[in-house]
């Protein structure tokens, strides 16, 4: 029998748990939830702690904040250990909706990666701020023109993996930790010629809590990009 895990990290997030646990329950699908947590010291692993008492969620208690790309990876290699067919990343702040989950496990069934688009549907990303929507569409645009990924929107997290066309060990090439993880990882598969099929959805915005995305993580996905572009990119094309 297959079985789905749903991997979603949190990091300080208390306000976002209870309606992302709910979504997900009212697709009444069996699925298994990962959440990652990063440390949070906002009450976070109370409500997670609670949440427990349901046998199909589980939990990886981090020692301190060490990134959505490391809690990822982290939670994705728990996946596989567990035999998981089918592995599930989210976001917790509520601009992923899980309506979308049931159509991507669908596609999975024959396909090594499914992911997400902002960029085909009009105004995917239409509650955003006018600056992040600026910058998302920048960083897409620069992406694309460097990694040859424009056709891809190489930095959304709502995916889909089926373990057994995927190898993990091509998933852990990506080495970033942090938010350039999903950019580098979609080059990868591209470059190993794993089939990836994108389904368009509408990301909403965040209704509790802030995001963790400062102004050091954006300075430093960029640097990371040109460094990548630099001096990661000519070993792939050997």
């Amino acid at each position: 029998m297959s079985k789905t895990l749903i991997i979603i990290p949190t990091y300080n997030e208390k306000n976002n748990i209870t309606p992302i646990y709910n979504k997900i329950s009212k697709l009444q699908r069996n699925f298994d939830i990962l959440f990652v947590d990063d440390n949070s010291v906002d009450g976070t692993l109370n409500k997670l702690n609670f949440l427990k008492l349901n046998k199909k969620i589980f939990i990886l208690k981090r020692k301190k904040k060490l990134g959505i790309g490391s809690a990822h990876k982290e939670g994705i290699s728990w996946g596989y250990k567990n035999k998981y067919s089918y592995i599930v990343t989210m976001d917790v702040d509520g601009t992923h909706n899980p309506i979308y989950i049931s159509k991507m496990l669908k596609i999975a069934q024959s396909t090594p990666i499914v992911s997400t688009t902002r960029f085909i549907l009009k105004d995917g990303f239409r509650e955003w701020h006018i600056f992040r929507r600026f910058l998302t569409r920048f960083r897409h645009f620069l992406v694309g023109r460097l990694l040859k990924l424009k056709d891809l929107d190489s930095s959304g997290a709502f995916r889909v993996y089926n373990s057994k066309l995927v190898k993990l060990s091509d998933i852990n090439l990506a080495k970033n930790n942090s938010y350039s993880f999903f950019f580098e990882s979609l080059f990868i598969f591209k470059i190993k010629k794993y089939k990836i099929i994108q389904i368009p959805i509408y990301m909403e915005n965040r209704k509790y809590g802030n995001s963790k995305i400062n102004l050091y993580e954006i300075i430093f996905a960029f640097y990371y990009l040109i460094k990548f572009f630099l001096n990661s990119l000519p070993k792939f094309y050997k």
